[in-house]
């Protein structure tokens, strides 16, 4: 496996992501690829979790591509939290690796995490490139549509994704964000593209009731795993990674 920094430059920020490749002793292999989009950190920033970095190692083990990056505002990417803003990190992260002559562009599978799943879906009803598309622990809107966003911006700031005091310079329109993204809105969209939706049925955040409304309006083909026992953060559980990756191996294997 080789690992290779990258920076995207997104609306006049810095994006800081790796693209991990599998070893290849035939330098014209196209490999399927998977990018991961984390969500909203639970706390500051750790340079020492290498988590999405082994998840990545792994990854590459089963012969996929691999690119992971910071949204902006988290990690070592510049800017401020802003859920559209999140969505134009991912079409440029998509940008990227379809550019990259390693990536076979017909196996280009994005796998999101809470909020990075909900635009995971937005981006993947807006873009054809994405060939399928996993979502664990999903909204199927954020609360912040229609309640108070001070609560979600203190947490932002608390966490270290909002670091400009002065942002955002409207909290209506950054409000209205998430109303525009909110994947309840997009979830069809996906469709002809392969759709799988994991949620845990002890989710203390969001209920798996929005995992099932999600379903209900998604187009086929689409399954939803529910997993008994399990509560809001699968990417640190081995079951719902071992669902989603084998649902992909089986996609690249069929291609």
């Amino acid at each position: 496996m080789s690992a290779e920094q990258v920076t995207l430059h997104v609306d006049g920020l810095a994006i800081a992501g790796e693209i991990h490749l599998p070893v290849s002793e035939h330098s014209t292999s196209h490999f399927p690829c998977l990018i991961l989009c984390h969500g909203i950190p639970a706390g500051p920033y750790d340079p020492s979790d290498r988590s999405y970095a082994q998840l990545a190692e792994r990854t590459t083990g089963l012969g996929f591509a691999v690119f992971i990056f910071n949204f902006r505002g988290a990690g070592l990417s510049q800017g401020n939290f802003d859920i559209l803003g999140w969505a134009h990190d991912l079409h440029a992260a998509i940008d990227y690796v379809h550019e990259r002559e390693e990536i076979d562009r017909r196996l280009l599978f994005v796998l999101g995490s809470s909020a990075g799943a909900a635009v995971s879906v937005y981006v993947a009803a807006h873009d054809p490139r994405v060939s399928a598309l996993a979502c664990l622990a999903c909204p199927a809107r954020f609360g912040v549509e229609k309640g108070d966003a001070n609560r979600l911006l203190d947490q932002s700031r608390r966490v270290g994704i909002i670091k400009d005091p002065a942002f955002p310079p409207s909290v209506e329109e950054w409000r209205a964000n998430f109303r525009e993204v909110s994947p309840i809105r997009w979830i069809d969209r996906v469709s002809p593209r392969p759709l799988l939706l994991i949620h845990g049925e002890q989710d203390e955040l969001i209920p798996v009731g929005q995992a099932s409304a999600l379903f209900d309006k998604a187009k086929d083909p689409k399954e939803l795993v529910l997993l008994p026992g399990l509560g809001h953060r699968l990417r640190r559980e081995e079951k719902p990674m071992q669902v989603a990756l084998e649902r992909f191996r089986r996609l690249s294997s069929t291609t």
